[in-house]
């Protein structure tokens, strides 16, 4: 305990004079909150008589589409499924229009939740072609038939699809992801998804708003991301050494991958082109940069893994020495970069693999337009991400070493000499490594990957850490201590002894 005090003091020294600069930053980069000068249409907003309504689907069929509006008989002057600033709203990038008359439409026969007889819905084509509706689906509609008469018009739908309410599965999956995230890690897993909230809070109140407001990007995502990980690293695994080396290696990956983040930006023009959401912000607000925005989110997403690969690695440096603490520092330094390297291997395909899970409709309009490899990496639908991905990649892959190297100057400047220590029993060798494991699944809350990078990543992590302890252990039972030895030495000679006085 003397020995950790002395390692919390040592890493006080620096990282209170971060924090305190970091929290000044916040306080002057803080956004007023004031939305003055942006002009957005909520694509939500109704006509007056218009409502947003939920039911269950009790019945789908195919009819004319003619046929079926006329049995309505029910319309809305200026209505469309994307809003327009005026009135009606619904899928974006698409217009209701009038159907043909041969041609067949999909209406779904909702029971409105609201109570009532049940309603006709037309469903969107291409809803109805690509993934379809089916009795038991909840759905989101447009309601126009208050408005029935108010404009005379006939041959347009009463009830149009808006979306599918996802609110149950959803709710179902989170509760499942944090019931598994506790019962793995318990009270430090706990502690991991509340400060998940916290950390979208910040994003939500301080990065995001300072966006829109203009502020510099480099800072807010520099400053924003800083107080996300003191707030996480802290929350979920507590004030201790290895906690503040872990911090202390995120923050220099944090600044690698922001140099880097800012460098490409610019050498490579990124400017959103291409995108409908750059082009929806940029006729927002004038104070929006869109090569601000990428910036800022070339270094936010690599926090997950940046936050993952510094604590555990800080934590397989801590094992390690206080199971052997003779230890040179170099030797410790070496151990700690096996599992380290091995930590490298599976985060060089983690963030490639969760953006080709995300971004799969992209990948595969891009491989129908049967460009060259080299013309396709560096196009405008791709160039941002895979830019997003060397970068991040870039910045784990430094802070690894640098953690290792900040954690094993630590546990050297602590003191602790292999006389003091008390010896490993083998009863504690799982207990140890379920601990790396649960530091290993609490930073793995902030991530947003996919794939089965992650899945390996933590694996790897964990039979790592089992090994070195198991091996750690080994040399232990094989070097019994010096009082042992001594009496295995003596007793023999002192039995021979009695004999001669005996004899």
């Amino acid at each position: 305990m003397a020995a950790r005090s002395k390692a919390n003091r040592i890493l006080a020294a620096v990282l209170i004079p971060l924090a305190l600069l970091t929290l000044a930053g916040m306080a002057a980069l803080w956004p007023s909150g004031s939305r003055e000068g942006v002009s957005l249409a909520n694509p939500y907003s109704t006509a007056p008589g218009v409502t947003f309504d939920t039911g269950t689907i009790q019945n789908v069929v195919t009819e004319n589409c003619m046929q079926g509006t006329s049995q309505q008989g029910t319309g809305q002057q200026g209505t469309s499924q994307q809003g327009t600033g005026q009135q009606g709203t619904g899928q974006q990038g698409s217009t209701q229009q009038p159907p043909g008359q041969g041609s067949d439409c999909t209406f779904a026969f909702t029971e409105p939740d609201k109570g009532g007889s049940p309603v006709k819905v037309v469903i969107n084509p291409d809803v109805a072609s690509s993934h379809g509706v089916k009795p038991g689906d909840q759905i989101r509609y447009l309601n126009l038939s208050k408005v029935q008469g108010a404009t005379g018009s006939q041959g347009s739908p009463a009830y149009i699809f808006v979306d599918f309410v996802r609110t149950l599965p959803i709710v179902l999956l989170a509760v499942l992801y944090a019931a598994v995230v506790i019962a793995v890690a318990r009270w430090r897993g706990l502690r991991a998804l509340i400060g998940l909230v916290g950390a979208y809070f910040v994003l939500a109140n301080f990065l995001l708003p300072g966006l829109v407001e203009g502020k510099p990007p480099l800072l807010l995502a520099l400053v924003g991301s800083t107080v996300i990980m003191i707030g996480v690293l802290y929350f979920a695994h507590g004030f201790s050494a290895r906690t503040s080396t872990a911090l202390l290696g995120t923050i220099f990956g944090l600044a690698i991958t922001a140099l880097l983040a800012a460098w490409a930006t610019d050498a490579a023009n990124l400017a959103g082109v291409g995108s409908h959401d750059a082009a929806t912000l940029v006729n927002t607000s004038a104070n929006i940069s869109i090569s601000g925005v990428i910036l800022c989110g070339l270094i936010i997403s690599g926090l997950g893994v940046l936050n993952d690969v510094t604590i555990t690695q800080s934590s397989a440096v801590w094992e390690l020495y206080e199971l052997a603490p003779a230890s040179s520092a170099r030797k410790l330094f070496t151990s700690a970069m096996r599992i380290g390297r091995d930590h490298i291997a599976s985060t060089v395909y983690t963030i490639a693999f969760a953006y080709a899970g995300a971004a799969l409709p992209i990948l595969i309009i891009v491989m129908l337009y049967d460009r060259p490899l080299l013309d396709t990496l560096t196009s405008a639908e791709l160039s941002e991400e895979v830019i997003r991905t060397l970068v991040g990649s870039i910045g784990l892959v430094l802070a690894i070493p640098v953690t290792t190297l900040i954690a094993v100057l630590v546990v050297k400047a602590t003191g602790i000499r292999a006389a003091d220590a008390a010896p490993a029993v083998a009863g504690s060798r799982d207990t140890e490594a379920q601990d790396i494991g649960a530091r290993d699944i609490a930073a793995g809350d902030g991530k947003n990957d996919g794939g089965h990078g992650p899945a390996d990543d933590v694996a790897d992590t964990g039979a790592l850490a089992a090994a070195a302890l198991e091996q750690r252990s080994r040399r232990a039972a094989v070097e019994p201590p010096h009082e042992q030895v001594n009496e295995q030495v003596h007793e023999p000679a002192t039995r021979r002894g009695r004999r001669a006085d005996r004899g």
